[in-house]
This record gives C-alpha cells, sequence and structure tokens, in this order.
C-alpha cells in the first residue's frame, strides 16, 4: 500500500539510497537535505524535496509546516566527527549534538500530534552500533546515539497506546561518505574496511521495516549479540574492540 513518507538526510549515504527505492515502490516521498544538486536529481524522480539544514530549529519548523499528514517518519540525519573528545572543537561537538539528538527529538515532537489523532504511524530512528557499544575517538558520536537510543525506547512506550510504531536502526559502519567526513585520515575506514556494511543492504531492510514495523534492526545480526555481550561483560568487548581503533 503506498503511503506519506517523510525522510531526513535524502542527499547522501543510505538515506539517498532510501528515497530511491521509496519512490520506486510507489510511495509519495518528502526528503529534506543540504545538497540543491542532489535534492534536484531527486525531484525528477518525483520527490518533493526540501533544503534545510535541521540543525537549526527555525528550519525544522519550517519544514514541518510543508509537510501533510505523514504516515512514516525516517529520521535518518546524522553527523559524526571520528576524535578523542578533548581534540573536538566545541562547534564539532554541538553539531553532533544538534543533528544528531536535537534534531530528531525536535521533528518527533512536532509530528507526533497528527500521528496521535489518527492513531496511526511509524518513526523510524536510523542510529547506530554506536548507541549500544562506545568506541575509542568515538565518545561524543556514540554519546549522541546513547541519547536518541534512550530517546527511541522511550518514546516507543509513550506512543504504543495510540498504535505508533516506533522502530530502531542500528547499523555498523556503513560505506558512504560518512566515514571520509568523521575521520578525515581514513585510517578508520582501512581499520575496519572486512566489516563495512553496502549501503543498499542498510536502505532495503530500513525499508522493509515499514511493513514489519519491529521494535529494531541490528546489522549486520551478530552485532546485536556483541550489544548483548557487551552489558554483561562491558571489559572484555573493550579489549578485544580496541584493537579497530588503535591504527587511528
Amino acid at each position: 500500500m503506498s503511503k506519506t513518507i517523510f525522510i531526513t538526510g535524502a542527499t547522501s549515504g543510505i538515506g539517498l539510497e532510501m528515497t530511491k527505492q521509496l519512490i520506486a515502490q510507489g510511495h509519495t516521498v518528502y526528503a529534506t537535505g543540504r545538497n540543491p544538486n542532489v535534492l534536484k536529481s531527486l525531484e525528477h524522480l518525483g520527490v518533493v524535496t526540501i533544503q534545510a539544514d535541521l540543525c537549526n530549529s527555525m528550519d525544522i519548523d519550517r519544514v514541518v509546516s510543508l509537510l501533510p499528514a505523514i504516515d512514516v517518519a525516517i529520521l535518518n540525519a546524522g553527523l559524526g566527527y571520528f576524535s578523542n573528545a578533548f581534540d573536538l572543537l566545541d562547534e564539532e561537538v554541538d553539531q553532533m549534538l544538534d543533528l544528531n539528538v536535537k534534531a530528531p527529538i525536535f521533528l518527533a515532537k512536532r509530528l507526533a500530534p497528527q500521528m496521535i489523532e489518527r492513531k496511526s504511524g511509524h518513526f523510524i530512528f536510523v542510529s547506530s552500533q554506536a548507541g549500544k557499544v562506545a568506541t575509542k575517538k568515538a565518545s561524543v558520536y556514540a554519546a549522541s546515539k546513547h541519547a536518541i537510543t534512550g530517546f527511541v525506547n522511550g518514546l516507543r512506550m509513550e506512543l504504543a497506546e495510540y498504535k505508533i510504531a516506533v522502530t530502531g536502526i542500528y547499523p555498523g559502519p556503513i560505506d558512504t561518505p560518512f566515514l571520509q567526513k568523521a575521520d578525515e585520515t581514513n585510517a578508520y575506514r582501512k581499520a575496519i574496511s572486512n566489516f563495512l556494511i553496502q549501503p543498499s543492504k542498510v536502505a532495503s531492510e530500513v525499508v522493509e521495516a515499514i511493513e514489519s514495523r519491529p521494535r529494531e534492526i541490528n546489522l549486520p545480526r551478530i552485532l546485536g549479540i556483541t550489544s548483548k555481550l557487551y552489558v554483561v561483560a562491558p571489559k572484555m568487548v573493550e579489549f578485544f574492540g580496541r584493537s579497530f581503533f588503535n591504527k587511528k
């Protein structure tokens, strides 16, 4: 069945892949991003695009004002700087918290009332395994993803009585331009090259979740086991995981 779907971060990586898959399936898609050229190309495919910087609360309000009633909101936009906390600029910390935490919370807060009124809807938050297991040189990024994980789990309980589903997507590292932006040295990509997930795989899983409405999806599946293991044996997981990041 065709749905009206809103997606953020649609101009690169898995956001771009998801947008293309959704429009190909016949859904009505409203998409935001910052790259005007990519947005223009998406318009040619039939996507309704809204250029916006979701770090800006005024842009968030403007985006919401331009949306119709939404069946599914895929809150995907994210940003990372992979560096020690004490090496990050204050502006970089602010950007990660604004885009990874505040923007999806503000959007969910503004979109939930019309779903509650209809007693129908679905929020999908594209987070990260960093929201479950922190790693070296990603402490602030992990903090932002831990925060949104907590929000997702709480929001799910708040909206359950209104028949609104809330799904968390927790992928491991994805082979997208995000990695280059997060770590300009490219050391991180080299260290985990054998574990990179293709964006098309993540996008397909998210698109399928629209119908199945699961509580959460971990990619690859084994990382779901790793995150559970981290709860009971954090020291061991940190010890074995450390080798991936010592090359940075």
